[in-house]
């Protein structure tokens, strides 16, 4: 992942808010060879998962899901909806996500037919903020009843009690927000440096 922590240090931008912007290469305009780059690294890392399906979240995790699951023996992608339409049909899995960029909270969908205990599944989004969108999908992963290298990284705690910990509702997505991640720009470095969120107040983002 140097590659991708000298891209950031490079073509961040840090608004004046606290929130890195990646779009010029990541999640409004994406540099294909980057993302190739992280999907081989991927596939390193879990070379011993296996791994059937990508998992991620409407817009901007989609195209780089695409791009890694080709290091996955093209693996199918699978992402979750913010919102429901007349193309969604059949019982679905559902959880509720806080976004980091719109400063809402999301119903957030998977259809049943998508996801199953068969399934072994990745879970890849855009941009890590404060866990909420991770936590939202790793839910909606274990009410399908598929597994996840996440577990076996987290260690021995039990599926229930992990379900327990991340159990949506509006409160606990709302909450996301205090654990909220923000970015500056070291004067005596000139690195990236990850400050806690001074308040609850401030914005959020997915």
């Amino acid at each position: 992942m140097k590659l991708l922590e000298e891209r950031i240090k490079r073509d961040g931008v840090v608004k004046s808010e606290g929130v890195l912007k990646v779009d010029s290469f990541l999640n409004h305009q994406i540099d294909v060879n980057l993302i190739d780059e992280m999907g081989a690294e991927f596939a390193r890392l879990f070379a011993d998962a296996p791994v059937n399906k990508i998992l991620t979240i409407e817009a901007s995790g989609i195209g780089i899901a695409c791009l890694v699951a080709r290091h996955f023996g093209n693996a199918p992608v699978v992402f979750a909806k913010k919102a429901q339409s007349i193309n969604l049909d059949g019982e679905m899995y559902s959880t509720k996500i806080q976004s980091f960029t719109h400063g809402r909270i999301f119903d957030v969908i998977v259809s049943k037919k998508f996801l199953s205990p068969e399934d072994h599944v990745l879970i890849i989004d855009d941009f890590l903020a404060n866990g909420c969108a991770l936590n939202g999908l790793i839910e909606l992963v274990e009410e399908s009843g598929a597994s996840s290298p996440s577990w076996r990284a987290r260690g021995p705690r039990s599926r229930a009690s992990a379900s327990r910990w991340r159990r949506a509702s509006s409160t606990e997505a709302t909450s996301c927000a205090s654990r909220a991640i923000t970015w500056s720009r070291s004067q005596s470095s000139n690195r990236w440096i990850p400050t806690p969120a001074r308040s609850s107040s401030a914005k959020t983002r997915r």
